[in-house]
């Protein structure tokens, strides 16, 4: 049974969990701007000062995977959260191999070319973001431990922070952050550390 998460609140994952899928879905807003939405789900590893240790930590639909295979991106999703069924973009975490210099994993979500096509999250609705726990990397459902409905309005933000998995005592922790900005893909590098 998932555990449902509000915005700001945090969860230790299950210390059985090896490998989780983090699932993102959402749905495009019916508006006549005669584009797609290509929503990217991206991954930061990051460090003790917030920042990733290098560019390899970062996982996007130009990276696949971090270093050693810890985090992988299971492919870009470029129609625009079109199917009624499962996620729209899916990243993969085996913890046994993060390393030990990587304290948090920042879950983002940014719109393709968002200033060109003149698209925001506030044309996106019923996005979400799950935590499965799965027993291998071919799982692609695996069986769902949390889930985060991004239920607030982001009218002008083209990039979202959506959830931060962490390490504190040892344990690996869930945060709801649901935090939105402005400038897309490029604002969370420059935020990370990520050469752009």
């Amino acid at each position: 049974m998932a555990v449902n998460l509000q915005k700001g609140q945090r969860v230790s994952l299950d210390n059985s969990m090896k490998m989780a899928l983090v699932g993102l879905g959402w749905d495009p807003n019916r508006y006549d701007g005669g584009y797609d939405f290509d929503l990217d789900a991206s991954a930061f590893l990051l460090g003790k000062n917030g920042k990733v240790l290098r560019d390899e930590d970062f996982v996007f639909y130009g990276n696949l995977e971090t270093r050693n295979g810890a985090v992988k991106s299971m492919g870009d999703d470029t129609t625009g959260g079109n199917s009624d069924e499962g996620d729209d973009e899916q990243i993969f975490i085996d913890f046994s191999k993060i390393p030990a210099e990587i304290d948090k994993i920042a879950i983002t979500v940014t719109i393709y070319d968002a200033v060109n096509r003149r698209q925001n999250f506030g044309q996106v609705s019923n996005a979400y973001v799950r935590v499965a726990k799965i027993q291998n990397e071919f799982d692609t459902v695996g069986e769902e431990v949390i889930h985060f409905d991004l239920e607030e309005e982001f009218s002008i933000e083209t990039a979202l922070v959506v959830c931060e998995i962490y390490r504190k005592n040892g344990e690996w922790k869930f945060n709801a952050v649901a935090s939105g900005y402005q400038g897309g893909l490029e604002a969370l590098c420059r935020q990370y550390g990520v050469n752009v």
